[in-house]
């Protein structure tokens, strides 16, 4: 017992100190990062002009959420991103261009019908949204677009200029690089036609949050599921125990490791704090020791402290089962995927409470008849004795 006892601890310690690996920072779009918190389903370092651009493509409504980084050409210049419906080229294309004006940044769109001198207006894709903010000479454009076509290639270009006069940005280089800033962009695979790119930061998030679905929020209550129903016919004992053992110990192992993603998410998005998500975080994985390490402090039932041991054990159990399923639902928030997996994830919630509540009529007939016949025992027995008188 001792020596399964240590093997246990050990492979807690193990896995707790995944959590003091330092998680690894590339010089791409993966490791930057945005003051406002936002977050991009896919992202590319864009072949020419060190610029970046972060995206979120929805299908279903065919809109789509940038924020394009570069480093404009001057002091007090300008950057620029655009879709071009019918060519390669800047010219025909539905430009944003972000730079600072009356001190304060600003994003306006422009309609490039022809090269030379460009006049603000409206694009013909509607947008929202707009913004941009300047840290250590780089500007980040924001923006929300509702795209018209149902195809998920576009042509984008990007552009940086030098200087802004009187409110209007005025031409840019016409070097290599700026000649060759446009590409076919698929918004779907997160790849362009000049280069490729592979969202490590999404496949993080995406580990991070099918291992915490997994745990907090399918094992741990199949657990609990197993322990209150199973333990009332006896024929399953002690084999409900060791299933809800086997459940929790697994549940609590993949919670740490999705735990440890998401500390490497942090790791990789300095800045950028989901306080009640990591709160809640934070206190189930210390809920979920504590109750892991009540295996070896339960009672025998007929010890005089095993009462209090199942109001912990038990008040411990349900309180990580709630928590979970709330911090899950933050997560849904936090990364967006498609609806399709909130979707899914709620109909196993309501399987697993059907269940259970089809578990809990047949729970109270079985104890309620198990009572009935106790009790008619004794009453039988007094009966047939009077009958005999």
């Amino acid at each position: 017992m001792e020596s399964h006892q240590s093997s246990v601890i050990l492979l807690l310690l193990s896995l707790c100190s995944l959590l003091l690996i330092s998680p690894s920072h590339s010089q791409t779009c993966t490791s930057q990062t945005f003051t406002n918190n936002a977050l991009y389903s896919k992202c590319l370092d864009l072949p020419h002009l060190s610029s970046y651009l972060h995206w979120t493509y929805n299908t279903t409504n065919t809109s789509l959420s940038i924020a394009f980084i570069a480093q404009p050409a001057g002091t007090n210049g300008w950057v620029c991103w655009a879709i071009n419906p019918n060519g390669t080229g800047m010219v025909g294309s539905q430009a944003l261009i972000a730079f600072k004006s009356s001190g304060a940044m600003t994003v306006k769109t422009y309609d490039i019908t022809a090269i030379g001198p460009i006049t603000e207006s409206k694009i013909s894709f509607e947008v929202w949204d707009l913004s941009a903010e300047e840290s250590g000479g780089t500007i980040t454009l924001f923006a929300k677009l509702k795209l018209s076509g149902k195809s998920d290639i576009v042509n984008q270009v990007w552009q940086v200029g030098p200087s802004v006069t009187g409110g209007v940005p005025d031409s840019h280089a016409m070097g290599a690089d700026n000649k060759a800033s446009f590409s076919n962009l698929n918004l779907t695979a997160g790849q362009t036609s000049s280069t490729g790119g592979l969202d490590s930061r999404t496949k993080n998030r995406n580990i991070h949050g099918v291992l915490n679905v997994v745990s907090w929020g399918i094992l741990f209550p199949v657990g609990a599921i197993i322990a209150r129903y199973l333990r009332t016919f006896e024929s399953a004992d002690p084999a409900w125990f060791y299933l809800h053992a086997f459940c929790q110990v697994s549940a609590y192992a993949i919670g740490v490791a999705g735990w440890a993603t998401g500390l490497k998410l942090g790791g990789q998005s300095q800045g950028i704090i989901y306080t009640h998500h990591r709160n809640i975080g934070i206190a189930l994985f210390c809920l979920a020791t504590v109750q892991i390490f009540a295996l070896f402090l339960r009672p025998k039932k007929d010890h005089k402290y095993r009462f209090y041991w199942n109001i912990y054990h038990h008040g411990i159990g349900y309180t990580i089962i709630i928590l979970g399923i709330v911090n899950l639902f933050k997560g849904y928030d936090i990364l967006q995927p498609e609806k399709k997996w909130k979707s899914a994830y709620i109909i196993v919630l309501i399987v697993l409470g059907a269940i259970s509540l089809l578990l809990e009529a047949i729970t109270w007939v079985v104890v309620l008849r198990r009572k009935s016949s106790k009790s008619t025992k004794p009453h039988d027995g007094y009966n047939n004795g009077e009958d005999r008188q």
